[in-house]
């Protein structure tokens, strides 16, 4: 059997982030898996620049690696109450390419933030703005660390027990979506 192909989207663009962080804990929960994270440096949407060049090679890249993936998981910061400008730019770029690459792709989404709610908002946002693909989005449990900067060792581990054991079933489920749909 074949390794399942899972792609992580960061909605943080630094290389330290927490939520690269909480994608790779996500991933290594999940098992066993040819896993990458995708890259959201793109240009911004420009609706003048898509008539005169096309769809960036960059973009189309991003959108041939969600349609290649048995399953995505999708981990944000909360930027003023909502997603990153970085993540929703990446969302309308990709609507733009040929295709559907989100249709039915089962979908996690987590979140890990400075603030006490651990970016809830920006996950409802997300949530929202992914309705329109009809990805198959997971329910819960609900992903979201707060104080973000303190719930990681050393190692890049998650150091709270609920938020590991509420990750590993996310991924479970997650490993479920992908099994079901093989079999759907």
């Amino acid at each position: 059997m074949t390794k399942p192909v899972l792609l992580g989207i960061c909605g943080a663009l630094r290389a330290g982030s927490t939520n690269r962080k909480l994608l790779n804990e996500a991933a290594r929960l999940f098992g066993e898996a040819e896993f990458s994270i995708a890259d959201l440096n793109l240009p911004l949407y420009d609706g003048d620049a898509e008539d005169a060049n096309g769809i960036p090679q960059a973009v189309q890249t991003l959108s041939d690696q969600i349609a290649a993936a048995d399953a995505v998981i999708i981990s944000t910061p909360e930027y003023n109450k909502g997603l990153t400008g970085a993540l929703k730019n990446a969302l309308d770029w990709v609507s733009r390419t040929k295709g559907s690459p989100w249709k039915g792709k089962p979908v996690a989404i987590m979140s890990a933030a400075a603030g006490r709610a651990g970016g809830e908002r920006a996950q409802v946002m997300l949530r929202a703005c992914l309705t329109a693909f009809r990805p198959r989005l997971l329910l819960g449990p609900e992903v979201a660390l707060h104080n973000s900067a303190n719930q990681f060792d050393e190692n890049g581990r998650l150091t709270g027990e609920l938020y590991e054991k509420n990750l590993q079933s996310l991924m479970q489920d997650l490993r479920a979506e992908i099994s079901d749909r093989g079999n759907g």
